[in-house]
């Protein structure tokens, strides 16, 4: 028997969906409430992120630097290891409960999360304290002590570092995504700044590394004491076990194919460092990571909506609502366009001026912007493809996808880096950028149903590209190079773009964001899938 689009088909015997359009359902509200504060947090974020690599270029030698990046991209890529996706686990578990009316369960899912996080990091920090010596010889032959100590320093700070970030995804899954901004995307990132800039001076390799890791501590208390607050109204008194029957399964059924995806997708953002250290030598390294921090910018704007999109598709899916599912993810891919198109053509454009302000050397780097920005078109246009992937209840093929990109970005890596340095790694990131985008988006087709191509997506393409592809082209052959034509071209493109974006805002969807200052946070039990309320 045929159904009609807007036809929810329940999953797993979940209650169908209620009645109302599409569009309705999606809940666009609420999503561009808590998508204008995650973005925030994200704009605050990525130019904190900026800043840093700027103080640390500026202020010391290249090879420290590209140390000091190697260093921060092998920490991170421990901490990722030791959170065993569990962030993603637990926005999808917890989520899932407020949407079926369990929520009773969600201190058992964070239970069966934290214990193997704490016991993963605990052993990681031991490998990297033993092994830290061996390492700081593989990155340099100059100043391994140093070397030696700053990674000591960070094998110190990972229990903590990877305790914080597993909590703050876990305020997620309760709906609101104001504990994130406030301790993911502003706090922390403004601290590491602040402490980066004060000591960067000395020009120490340890002091730098240590005054950027060390942010971690207060983040970990903060989010620590906010779930605390979030999980209260859902927390009785124990009779019985502490763990419902099932849980664990239940929850790493999902979680741990999600546990190994999460480390390959960063080290698909970070391992070209460290290959680029090893093969070629730190100083590429901190060209490269100079080149690649503007890029950096669209994927937090992805992660911002991803924290906001997540709760909502994982509810919808749950109830078998795809249509509305479907307005979701077409909605937030426009936006997504609409928010980044215009930074990464404008990057293209002035790519070799943008690299002069990290310092002498930098616009080495040109080629790389150009290769990896254009890949970001592509990546962006599909959205976040594995977040409906992973809502889907799909992380196994997540998994997949994730391990077949990492496998070409080291492959093309290796074959190229040796005898086209800098460009090498950025042709091997793009090739794994696009299989992890291209790959999906057919899964997601095929096995939901979804795309992301709608009418809002195609206007926010066009928006874009006729104010900040055409129009600074037609400037620079009028008026050519120069400072003066750049700030020209760029002033008159925002105003077109802002006049566009308002004259189509309801095909982009962008009247939802007209109930901001007067919307009021539902107060049914499950208000904090609907936006950001007020944390009790």
């Amino acid at each position: 028997m045929s159904r009609s689009p807007d036809t929810a088909v329940p999953l797993d015997g979940a209650p169908p969906a209620p009645a109302g359009s599409a569009r309705d359902r999606a809940g666009l509200r609420g999503l561009a409430r808590g998508g204008a504060l995650s973005l925030a947090g994200a704009g605050v974020s990525a130019v904190s992120g900026v800043l840093v690599v700027l103080v640390v270029t500026r202020t010391l030698p290249q090879d420290t630097a590209g140390i000091f990046f190697t260093l921060t991209s092998v920490f991170l890529i421990a901490g990722m290891t030791a959170r065993l996706g569990t962030g993603t686990g637990l926005v999808y578990a917890i989520s899932r409960a407020h949407g079926l009316g369990t929520a009773g369960r969600v201190p058992g899912f964070l239970w069966v999360a934290l214990t193997p996080v704490v016991g993963l990091s605990l052993v990681l920090a031991g490998v990297l304290l033993l092994a830290a010596e061996p390492l700081a010889r593989l990155f340099t032959d100059d100043d391994v002590g140093s070397t030696a100590t700053a990674l000591r320093v960070l094998a110190a700070l990972l229990p903590l570092t990877t305790v914080s970030d597993t909590l703050v995804a876990a305020t997620r899954g309760h709906g609101p995504i104001l504990p994130t901004v406030v301790v993911d995307k502003v706090g922390r990132p403004v601290v590491q700044l602040a402490a980066v800039a004060a000591v960067a001076a000395g020009g120490s390799v340890v002091a730098v590394t240590a005054a950027w890791a060390a942010p971690w501590v207060l983040s970990a208390l903060v989010a620590g004491w906010w779930l605390a607050r979030l999980q209260r109204p859902h927390t009785a008194p124990r009779t019985g076990p502490r763990v419902a029957a099932g849980t664990w399964r239940e929850f790493w059924a999902f979680t741990g194919p999600r546990a190994v995806t999460s480390v390959v997708q960063l080290a698909l953002q970070r391992l070209d460092i460290v290959l680029l250290t090893l093969l070629a030598g730190p100083v590429p390294a901190a060209v490269y990571t100079a080149a690649t921090r503007f890029l950096v910018v669209g994927q937090f704007v992805n992660q911002a909506l991803a924290g906001v999109v997540e709760p909502r598709l994982s509810r919808l899916l749950a109830v078998g609502d795809r249509a509305a599912a479907t307005t979701v993810y077409r909605t937030a891919t426009g936006w997504l366009v609409l928010l980044c198109w215009p930074f990464y053509l404008l990057v293209m454009t002035y790519a070799d001026g943008l690299l002069d302000w990290f310092g002498p050397g930098y616009d080495a780097g040109v080629t790389v912007v150009l290769v990896l920005a254009a890949t970001m078109l592509l990546a962006t246009s599909i959205g976040m493809v594995d977040v409906v992937l992973l809502m889907g209840g799909r992380s196994r093929w997540n998994l997949g996808n994730a391990l077949l990109a990492l496998t070409v970005n080291v492959v093309v890596d290796l074959l190229l880096i040796p005898s086209m340095g800098l460009l090498g790694a950025a042709v091997g990131w793009a090739a794994a950028i696009s299989v992890n985008n291209l790959l999906p988006l057919a899964q997601v087709w095929r096995s939901l149903r979804m795309h992301p191509f709608g009418a809002g997506t195609g206007t926010a393409v066009a928006l874009s590209l006729g104010c900040f592809a055409l129009l600074p082209l037609l400037v620079r052959l009028v008026a050519g190079d120069g400072l003066l034509p750049a700030v020209t071209a760029t002033g008159l493109g925002v105003a077109l773009y802002a006049a566009g974006y308002w004259r189509l805002r309801r095909v982009l969807a962008l009247d939802s964001l007209r109930a901001l200052p007067r919307a009021t946070p539902p107060r049914s039990p499950d208000a904090a899938l609907d936006g950001v309320p007020p944390v009790r």
